[in-house]
């Protein structure tokens, strides 16, 4: 096609959205274009996407102002989440705490001290209902971050909104769901990595078919970035795992256009400024040409890259905690320029604490100063054409290339396989360890400076903020599973059980309406986990 034709195309599509019809000035009253680049610019909305997904990128829509939060019982939580969207938040996203998050009761002796300590901690399907009690999830789209137990999670989660009156078709949100990023970097797993993704492939076909606005995957770099890896790694790693999800549910009989569109990442947006930006460009691209080219998507939405973004909590420091106001305003402002379509940024007591109300609201005030103040939105990728950026983007799309393909040929072809093999010889645990181990020695010996930590400190120690302590919280959550426990009607619990292990054995089976039948006889997380178990085993990682 020629740059007249592209030309065309770009104002063609532009011509559909809304900023079409809007004025943008800066505050000197200088008119904005949307877009500015050479006639033989790549322009936002057009393949291969390196400038954003939509035409007029931000002046047509902003990013989703996504408030993670979760911590202690369900009501707090909830609490939370009515101070988020009444404070301008757009979207709510949940965080659990570690039992759940590993399938553990909250009286589980493994839970005993964890329990609501980092999130929210969920056993039935009576926390999930309290957990969104007065809040539209028909209006607001929600996201769960949970991965080994994600299946079952998400069924109580339907299960819940359809007993409230609200149809599944109509529910909007993404299931993080990326089990194979845990046996590399987070290490928050149950199952083994085969049948864990037998569980990540119901969810997605069960979503294709019965959730048109579900994202039923959302593949993370953000973990692997936050354990120590490169930008370039966070890229190749986290496009390896998007790539073998594709497999993964074409391998179940799904079309690629059918489900792709619905796939979405999660990166982080870490405090080098310029190569953030650039490695969000450089996904894009990347994700777009091989969709395309690998695996023969005719949909162009199946060819654009959708992210979320959240600001580095590893680059968050307990020293002069006042510094990490600035460090999430920069990392933000580096997802906003890389065209995130939605973000979280952490608050500045995250190294400390739980975050605290004040500090919450700091942060979502962050993203309004930024959508609202700075005027950034006006122009879609306006650090495009900069020989720095677009230098850059070529160089992290040259590394992350050379490891996608490395990891291809581990499977002979099969990023699916590839990916596998790599986990189980610890491929990626030793490449994200060697970066980690790297940086640190940097910062030791002064190479890297870090503001407050290893350089510009202080001789005496700047008082720490208010520490989050939850001394009944424990205690009251296992006093409302106990309540669960002795309601509800043990012999139905019993028949879901033995209904779900079942349908487990037979690998063709879907789980997720099983899972939903257990979550309404009130099953708890652990006793679904202890179910699966039965067939699919426990992981035990070799040792390295």
């Amino acid at each position: 096609m020629s740059e007249a034709d592209e030309r065309a195309r770009w104002r063609e599509a532009y011509a559909k959205s809304p900023a079409a019809h809007s004025r943008a000035t800066t505050q000197s009253g200088v008119e904005l274009e949307a877009v500015y680049g050479p006639a033989d610019a790549e322009y936002p909305g057009l393949f291969p996407y390196t400038r954003g997904i939509h035409p007029a990128m931000y002046r047509s829509r902003l990013w989703t102002m996504r408030m993670f939060a979760g911590f202690g019982t369900a009501p707090e939580t909830n609490q939370r989440f009515r101070d988020i969207i009444a404070a301008g938040g757009t979207g709510i996203s949940t965080a659990y705490d570690m039992p759940t998050l590993l399938g553990l009761d909250s009286d589980d002796p493994r839970a005993l001290g964890e329990v609501g300590r980092c999130g929210v901690a969920i056993d039935t399907l009576d926390d999930v209902s309290d957990l969104y009690d007065g809040i539209d999830l028909g209006a607001i789209t929600t996201s769960m971050t949970i991965n080994a137990p994600a299946a079952a999670i998400f069924a109580m989660f339907v299960a819940n909104a359809e007993d409230h009156g609200v149809a599944r078709a109509r529910l909007g949100g993404t299931l993080q769901n990326d089990i194979l990023k845990e046996y590399q970097a987070q290490h928050e797993y149950s199952f083994p990595p085969r049948p864990s993704l037998r569980l990540v492939r119901d969810t997605m076909v069960f979503a294709t078919h019965e959730m048109p606005r579900w994202h039923p995957v959302s593949i993370s770099g953000y973990h692997i970035r936050e354990a120590g890896s490169t930008a370039a790694q966070e890229v190749a790693f986290t496009l390896a795992n998007g790539f073998a999800y594709v497999e993964l549910a074409r391998a179940a009989g799904l079309e690629v256009d059918d489900f792709a569109p619905k796939l979405s990442f999660f990166f982080n947006a870490h405090i080098d400024f310029f190569e953030e930006v650039s490695k969000y460009r450089c996904a894009r691209r990347l994700y777009a040409h091989w969709m395309r080219e690998r695996y023969h998507a005719l949909d162009e939405r199946s060819w654009q890259l959708r992210f979320h973004a959240q600001t580095a909590g590893v680059s968050l420091t307990a020293q002069q905690p006042d510094n990490n106001h600035a460090r999430t305003a920069i990392e933000a402002l580096a997802a906003v320029l890389g065209g995130a379509q939605s973000l979280h940024t952490n608050s500045f007591d995250e190294a400390w604490t739980l975050p605290s109300a004040g500090a919450a609201r700091a942060a979502l005030r962050t993203q309004q100063v930024i959508a609202y103040e700075t005027n950034v939105t006006q122009v879609a990728d306006p650090l495009g054409g900069s020989w720095f950026v677009e230098h850059l983007t070529d160089r992290l799309a040259e590394e992350v290339t050379r490891l996608l393909e490395e990891i291809s040929d581990f499977g002979e072809g099969s990023m699916l396989e590839g990916c596998l093999r790599a986990i189980d010889s610890g491929w990626f645990e030793g490449h994200i360890a060697d970066s980690a181990y790297a940086h640190e020695r940097a910062v030791q010996r002064g190479e890297r400076l870090i503001v407050g930590v290893n350089a510009f400190t202080e001789d005496e120690a700047s008082p720490p903020p208010p520490i989050w302590t939850n001394t009944t919280g424990e205690a009251l959550q296992r006093q409302r599973l106990d309540r669960v426990r002795h309601d509800r009607d043990a012999s139905a619990v019993d028949a879901a059980l033995a209904h779900l292990v079942e349908e487990a054995r037979d690998p063709e089976v879907n789980l997720m309406e099983p899972l939903m039948a257990a979550s309404r006889a009130r099953a708890t997380l652990g006793e679904i986990t202890v179910a699966l178990t039965e067939v699919f085993g426990r992981y035990q990682p070799a040792p390295r």
